[in-house]
């Protein structure tokens, strides 16, 4: 069960924006985890940082990999269910949700794990681990706190 912070605890403003902030900045770590990781794993992120959402993380899906295929084994074997492209990204993109309760490293390392493995799968020569190592870098270099 996840406990939040008392409403009471919020009535102030300021008490609010120190809960906000760290919801922002947990939010900010497992993104940045989560596209390092991705990179790792030779996948291209085709938008701007600039502007990319840290809550959503869009990937290129990879020549080779069949979009409706890698999303089944993900849920199928994984309980990982991921976006696939809308409109003329069909067939094109994968989104990468991490809101919320879900934002949490646990998740972050469950997604780059099976990733990782069915990409394996699918004859893409990778550094086994190497993703993890690179995003739990990202991850464990903060103190987090959920709420």
């Amino acid at each position: 069960m996840i406990r939040r912070p008392p409403r009471s605890t919020l009535s102030s403003s300021s008490a609010a924006s120190d809960v906000y902030k760290r919801q922002f900045l947990r939010h900010k770590i497992m993104s940045d985890g989560l596209k390092k990781g991705l990179k790792e794993l030779c996948l291209q992120l085709p938008i701007d940082e600039s502007y990319a959402l840290n809550q959503l993380t869009v990937i290129n899906i990879p020549e080779n990999i069949n979009d409706i295929d890698f999303r089944n084994k993900l849920l199928r074997n994984y309980l990982i269910e991921i976006g696939r492209g809308l409109g003329q990204f069909a067939g094109k993109v994968w989104r990468i949700g991490l809101m919320g309760e879900s934002c949490v490293p646990q998740n972050v390392f469950a997604v780059l794990s099976a990733f990782e493995k069915l990409l394996i799968e699918n004859n893409f020569k990778l550094n086994e681990g190497a993703s993890l190592s690179v995003a739990s870098s990202v991850i464990n270099g903060h103190d987090i706190k959920p709420y």
